[in-house]
This record gives structure tokens, C-alpha cells and sequence, in this order.
């Protein structure tokens, strides 16, 4: 027998969450939402895990970071879903996903059926194993997403007390890291092949400037060249890296951010695609009348650019989902497109 919801949210992310609240300002009634999530716990805000989760000292941990408190919001709580009559769906693996029925079926065997479906399953990380990059599957080689690989992260640098650590990316993920390790009293080199630090949006001025701070602060920056392969202990943890030009660098802990990709594949020949995202108008709303996309996922018409682009940047997945629901749960809304302010730069805790 089928769960039905008149709206689904397909993911547990910070999208989720925003929706959820905008659903509620909307006047949602009860049962008539669901979230369904692989994770274990509430819509948290996910910036968090490579930043104060991390601290040596006094370190975030939930519920001190669900949403919408990175937006100087209320923090919901999973009491709140509960007295909004929104249905948390928890560790539940959606496998299956079947737009024309407008039916999910997960891992373990259950249907959920729905009106309409909001799709905001993020992206997965890269993996170098991906690649086949040798020995990138050693202990100690971290990518970092969810709680729980925060959670391993945080216990290796505790563990490798004073060690050395290779974070290989130069973008958000490999500044936010490098500056949290430093305050950890590891010893970072970052790693990346690029000539500066995020180039897609920092110019090379800007970067500079940031590069100059982290190496000041002890960080050890090495530029345009890669890890090819890692490595290993007696135990199998990770002991080296070994750079495409020749150097050998020693790690106790590395830590890899070389993007994400958009997991559409529940979705996929189903609905339109551009860009490796799903296709959608300026509120959101894929070919489909029933089903919307927000967040990583989404490739939408960018007004500042003229053009279609998918954004991973969290203040999109929150003013996504808020413009998605208005008009999934409104359909006579009107509404201007979507205006955007990004922050571009890494919050840096050195």
C-alpha cells in the first residue's frame, strides 16, 4: 500500500529544509507534506561540517545547526516537522523514481505516490577512485558531504595529533579544510592544478590575497599539479602522496574536494536536461508541470548572465526552494525571477 502525499520532497538537504518552512509559511496543511531522506537526521545546514564542526575547541554538533539558522532563521527542529504535521522520512534510499505514475519506491520495498515532487538530491562528491587513481581507497582519505564523514574526519585529526595532512582541491572545500586543520595544529599542504586558488570565481588578484593569508598562517601551497596516486602503512592508512610532478608528500590525513556531481539519475531520460542538471524555467519548474528541481540539481535561466547555468552554492539551494514552493503551492503566484547575491568568498575561521 502506498504512502500519499500531496507534495514530496525527494532529499534531506538544506533545500529540504527551506522548503519545508516555506511550505509551512504557505499554509500547508497536515500530512499533506513529506521529506524523504537517506540521511538519519532533520535538514541541517551543511556549511557547517567544514567549518565550526571541525573546531578544536567547543565544536558545532546538531541541533545546534539545523536550519534555517545559517540564514538567521528559526532552527527546526524535528518537534517542528512534527508540529507542522510534515512527515520526516528518514534513512530511507529512494531507488526508484517514476515521474508518469508520480511514484518513489526505496530500498526497502516501500511506494510513495504524490502530486507533486520537488527534486533536491544535491550532488555526491568526486572520488579519486573514480578515476582509478592507485591506492585512493587507503584509510584516511577523506571527502567530506555528510555528518557522518565529519564525523570520521574529526576523529582521524584527533587520532593523528600534530600530523601532517594533504588537501587536495583548491576551491571551498579545500580552503574551508585547510584553514579548520591549521587551527587543529596540523601540518597542511594544499594541492591543485590550477594557477590560483577557485579560479572560476576568484580573479588572480583576489586569489593572491588568499593565498598570501593561508600562507602566513603555516599553510604550504603547491599549484598546478595533481595527486596521482597515494601510499599505504602496514595498516593500510594513507602514508603518502604522490604529485604528477614528481614530489612525494607525506600525510597522515588527506583530504580530497575536487567537486561534486548533481544526482539526477533517480530522474534521468525522464525530464529534460541541460548542463548535467535538470532543466527548469525561473521558478523552478522542470517540462513537467508536477515536478520542480532546486538547488545543485537545477540548471535555470540565470538573469545576471543571460544564460541557463546550474549554481552549487548553499544560498541558492535556500532561495531555490523558497521560490520553487511558492509556486508549486500557488499556482496563481506571480512572481519576478529569481534574484541572486553570492558571497564567493570561503569562510575562513584562521
Amino acid at each position: 500500500m502506498a504512502k500519499t502525499f500531496k507534495y514530496i520532497i525527494l532529499g534531506g538537504g538544506v533545500s529540504a529544509g527551506y522548503a519545508a518552512r516555506e511550505f509551512a509559511k504557505q499554509g500547508v496543511k497536515p500530512g499533506e507534506l513529506a521529506i524523504i531522506s537517506k540521511e538519519a537526521v532533520a535538514p541541517y545546514e551543511r556549511p557547517a561540517l567544514s567549518k565550526a564542526y571541525l573546531f578544536p575547541e567547543s565544536p558545532a554538533r546538531l541541533p545546534g545547526f539545523h536550519v534555517c539558522v545559517g540564514s538567521g532563521g528559526e532552527r527546526l527542529l524535528p518537534e517542528w516537522y512534527t508540529e507542522k504535521g510534515i512527515e520526516l522520512i528518514l534513512s530511507t534510499e529512494i531507488v526508484k523514481v517514476d515521474l508518469a505514475a508520480k511514484s518513489l519506491i526505496s530500498a526497502g520495498g516501500e511506494t510513495f505516490s504524490y502530486q507533486i515532487l520537488i527534486v533536491a538530491t544535491g550532488s555526491t562528491v568526486i572520488r579519486l577512485t573514480d578515476f582509478g587513481v592507485e591506492g585512493a581507497d587507503a584509510k584516511n582519505i577523506f571527502y567530506l558531504r555528510e555528518v557522518d564523514d565529519a564525523d570520521k574526519l574529526y576523529e582521524a585529526i584527533k587520532a593523528k595529533k600534530n600530523g601532517k595532512a594533504v588537501v587536495v582541491g583548491g576551491g571551498y572545500i579545500g580552503l574551508e579544510l585547510s584553514a579548520v586543520l591549521k587551527l587543529n595544529n596540523i601540518d597542511v599542504t594544499m594541492v591543485y592544478p590550477e594557477p590560483w586558488c577557485m579560479p572560476r570565481l576568484f580573479t588572480a588578484g583576489i586569489a593572491e590575497f588568499y593565498e598570501e593569508y593561508y600562507k602566513n598562517k603555516g599553510v604550504n601551497i603547491i599549484k598546478g599539479t595533481v595527486a596521482v596516486g597515494f601510499t599505504s602503512n602496514s595498516d593500510g592508512e594513507v602514508k603518502e602522496v604522490k604529485l604528477k610532478d614528481g614530489r612525494v608528500l607525506e600525510a597522515d590525513i588527506v583530504v580530497v574536494g575536487v567537486g561534486g556531481r548533481p544526482q539526477t539519475a533517480l530522474v534521468k531520460g525522464q525530464v529534460e536536461e541541460e548542463k548535467g542538471g535538470i532543466k527548469t524555467d525561473a521558478f523552478f519548474k522542470t517540462n513537467l508541470s508536477d515536478v520542480y528541481a532546486v538547488g545543485d540539481v537545477a540548471t535555470f535561466p540565470l538573469k545576471l548572465y543571460g544564460e541557463l547555468r546550474r549554481v552549487e552554492h548553499v544560498d541558492h539551494s535556500r532561495k531555490s526552494a523558497e521560490q520553487a514552493v511558492k509556486v508549486s503551492s500557488l499556482p496563481k503566484f506571480v512572481s519576478s525571477c529569481t534574484k541572486y547575491i553570492f558571497i564567493i568568498a570561503p569562510a575562513c575561521p584562521l
